[in-house]
């Protein structure tokens, strides 16, 4: 099996794993999204697509900023826009929550 293959099987089963997880997760609201901005509380999360993402351990979200983007806030949007990056960086945060529309 080739390398690329290897890494679609993973990213087959981790998309399989988070639908499985969203059936059984809490629901948030904004405004307790909001309160876990690093600031107000220490857990540090962002929704991205409906589902809530725990970064609190990551450095590049220390006190609750990453570059021009805030914490406690829906970031769907905005990765969508201006990210150098794809949706690919939050596999490696848990999943925490779906956000309440």
């Amino acid at each position: 099996m080739t390398l690329w293959c290897m890494l679609y099987v993973l990213q087959s089963l981790f998309v399989l794993y988070v639908r499985i997880m969203e059936q059984d997760l809490k629901m948030y609201t904004r405004s307790q999204l909001a309160l876990r901005n690093g600031q107000d509380r220490d857990e540090i999360w962002v929704a991205y697509k409906g589902l809530i993402y725990d970064v609190t351990t990551s450095r590049l979200w220390r006190n609750g900023k990453h570059y021009e983007h805030w914490a406690g806030q829906d970031l769907s949007e905005e990765l969508e826009q201006d990210a150098p990056h794809t949706h690919h960086v939050f596999d490696k945060f848990q999943v925490v929550g779906k956000l309440k529309h």
